[in-house]
């Protein structure tokens, strides 16, 4: 007889065993083992039907192909810039794909991107010795001026954005600063500077209480006590 021994949102560690029997299926961060299903590393339980998976609560970020990241300018080359993506691979930024607008070979690259300057560029492309390479040509795809840095925990992205985009509109609205989320776990808040400090606690506030039952609720009562507005509730099923 198929048995679950979790439930969803629980924190587990590697080697618990999650489930027994054939009628649930593993998936990431989980293996089989005979009947059982089992942890194979510290993570926060998800049960999608019959699947059972993982959300991993640590780890860097690992770049992938169609990822929008917030990267840091670190070196200049002739064909283009080196990119710090908050993970063990930097990427490369080619002339070509740095504007739409044409750069000719040999001009000055700090006039367009300097050593130190923040960019939102997505990944192109990622070989398998983890070369990784950047465009800048798209909607949304641009050079950052000012705000302010918080760093999250790349696994804790998805809650910062939440789903459809809820968790960070909500942060928006209140606080009227402008958000841009990097999947490498960099984001940008920029507004009038205590409106600033209130989304970045909020973004915080998130990371560190991801794992908690209703936590679009905590978030919106942090939000309108340090804001003083009131927020029209958000729905956030899977929040």
């Amino acid at each position: 007889m198929s048995e679950l021994l979790t439930k969803d949102k629980d924190i587990v560690v590697p080697g618990e065993i999650l489930a027994v029997g054939m009628d649930f299926l593993p998936s990431y961060g989980t293996y089989r083992e005979g009947d059982r299903i089992i942890a194979n590393k510290l993570g926060l339980v998800r049960i999608d039907g019959k699947v059972v998976k993982l959300i991993s609560l640590s780890g860097r970020y690992n770049p992938k192909r169609g990822d929008t990241i917030i990267g840091n300018v670190i070196d200049l080359a002739i064909s283009g810039w080196r990119i710090d993506t908050n993970s063990a691979y930097s990427a490369m930024l080619s002339i070509k794909d740095a504007s739409s607008e044409y750069i000719a070979r040999g001009a000055d690259l700090t006039q367009y991107y300097d050593i130190g300057d923040l960019v939102v560029a997505k990944i192109v492309n990622v070989t398998s010795q983890k070369l990784v390479d950047l465009t800048m040509r798209g909607p949304g795809l641009r050079k950052l001026d000012g705000g302010r840095v918080v760093n999250v925990n790349t696994n804790k992205v998805p809650r910062v954005i939440g789903k459809a985009g809820s968790m960070v509109t909500m942060i928006k609205r209140a606080t009227g600063c402008n958000i841009v989320v990097g999947q490498n776990g960099i984001v940008w808040v920029q507004g009038e500077p205590e409106m600033e400090i209130c989304a970045v606690d909020a973004i915080k506030m998130i990371e560190k209480d991801s794992h908690i039952n209703g936590l679009t609720n905590r978030i919106k009562a942090y939000l309108e006590k340090t804001t003083g507005k009131k927020i029209d509730t958000v729905e956030v099923s899977s929040q």
